[in-house]
């Protein structure tokens, strides 16, 4: 399951014309993104931060499969730029975000939250969001 919920408006998007880094904390793992290499799977929208984790490795909850219909996939932006890299967020990902604990200024779900590449990023996994545990493939 993933990609775009059908019963909500898309999200305007402006893909990355050249390469940028997105580092997952507390992991302090550093990714460089290739637009050449988007999409990497079907979990979000093509080129989200959701879809660049997972294409490489990093395991972000997505309860709904990446079709913002749940909170898990929230992550925080650690700065207003990297935060302000990324696309407009709609009414229907508002509304979701009302749900997740720890809710920042900056924060996004990972799943609608596309950069254009302009800057590096930053962004955490809040603590109450690792899940630990998964049923195998």
């Amino acid at each position: 399951m993933g990609g775009q919920n059908p019963y909500i408006q898309e999200a305007e998007v402006e893909l990355p014309t050249q390469k940028y880094k997105i580092t997952f904390l507390p992991m302090n793992v550093t990714i460089e993104v290739d637009p050449a290499k988007i999409p990497y799977e079907d979990h979000g929208l093509p080129g989200s931060i959701l879809e660049i984790a997972m294409g490489n490795g990093i395991d972000i909850d997505h309860a709904c499969g990446g079709v913002c219909a749940c909170s898990t996939c929230h992550v925080v932006f650690k700065t207003l730029e990297g935060f302000k890299s990324c696309n407009d967020s709609i009414e229907a990902e508002e509304d979701m975000l009302e749900n997740a604990p720890g809710l920042k200024p900056t924060s996004r779900l990972a799943c609608q939250a596309v950069p254009n590449g302009t800057c590096d990023i930053v962004v955490e996994v809040p603590n109450w969001n690792r899940n630990l545990v998964k049923e195998g493939h």
